[in-house]
């Protein structure tokens, strides 16, 4: 009863927003960042601790600036997941664009198998789509369930609406491993708290474990890796921003060279937070049993 109570409730904001439509539903993220902010705060602490610990020289006026924009980047977020399947083929394109297309077409061309590696930044939901709408090629994506079994559903609807398929976290490794041997590409968000026995690597001065998952699929299948990251624009647009993981020169021991692949890509995110901290997803707690490194 309560996920269908829950998901009445989703339902019941996702008509009002499309009713809205998108420009005028992206303008409300501002009353939705102030409930959840001040009235009915939600992991406001844990925001706050994480960037303190992001950002030590901050002062805590200039902390607490951009936790309040972190949930505004969320609202905004929630806002769009909820407008955008009702929203025509040719209105996502024209919010979506790549940093280097090319880049994307070239390496998934090359016959190696791709992995895209994401997180949950700016709108990381919207680049399955935008692969196949802007790029026309399809894959698989690794999710990690929903709680509530309605609302994964609408999830899973926006993520495969343009031809991607879905492979849940619980089953990933064995198909994904079978996916890229057969060349074709996947996706994962691989940005948040790793299990505390696994890999760790330097982020914000700091060693916190990571998934290591796309550095180990990369050394046995040959599949490059492509950073992608939907960085919200100032007129909320979003320009997906692609680099390629430098795999080269990785050290001979298979073990250290999945640390070091896995190390390039972490510090390559940190730089992307550091420009942008607002639209990364702080919600989560990536400190826990912190070890500062010098």
């Amino acid at each position: 009863m309560k996920n269908i109570i829950e998901y009445f409730f989703f339902f019941l904001f996702a008509r009002l927003f499309q009713l809205l439509g998108l420009h005028v539903s992206r303008r409300l993220a501002l009353l939705v960042a102030m409930i959840f902010y001040y009235i009915a705060p939600i992991r406001k602490s844990t925001v706050i601790e994480n960037l303190k610990i992001a950002f030590p020289e901050y002062p805590d006026e200039k902390i607490k600036d951009i936790s309040f924009d972190v949930y505004k980047s969320f609202s905004i977020f929630f806002i769009e997941i909820l407008v955008f399947p009702k929203l025509k083929r040719n209105k996502i394109e024209s919010e979506l664009e790549f940093s280097d297309p090319d880049l994307v077409i070239k390496k998934f061309n090359e016959g190696k198998g791709l992995i895209i590696l994401s997180a949950h930044f700016g709108n990381w939901e919207l680049i399955p789509p935008a692969i196949g709408v802007r790029l026309g090629l399809n894959g698989l994506t690794i999710v990690k369930p929903l709680r509530n079994p309605h609302v994964d559903r609408w999830m899973n609807n926006l993520r495969t609406r343009f031809g991607n398929e879905i492979i849940p976290l619980g089953i990933s490794l064995r198909k994904t491993y079978q996916s890229l041997k057969e060349k074709k590409m996947i996706g994962i968000a691989a940005d948040q708290r790793g299990p505390e026995e696994g890999v760790k690597v330097k982020f914000f001065n700091t060693e916190v474990p990571v998934y290591n998952g796309p550095a180990v699929l990369s050394m046995k299948t040959g599949a490059p890796i492509l950073s992608l990251l939907a960085v919200r624009q100032k007129d909320y647009k979003y320009k997906i921003e692609v680099k390629e993981i430098d795999a080269n020169d990785l050290p001979e021991s298979f073990d250290d060279g999945v640390v070091e692949l896995t190390q390039r890509h972490t510090l390559h995110l940190e730089n992307m937070i550091k420009k942008y901290p607002e639209q990364w997803f702080w919600m989560h707690k990536k400190w826990k049993n912190l070890q500062l490194v010098k």
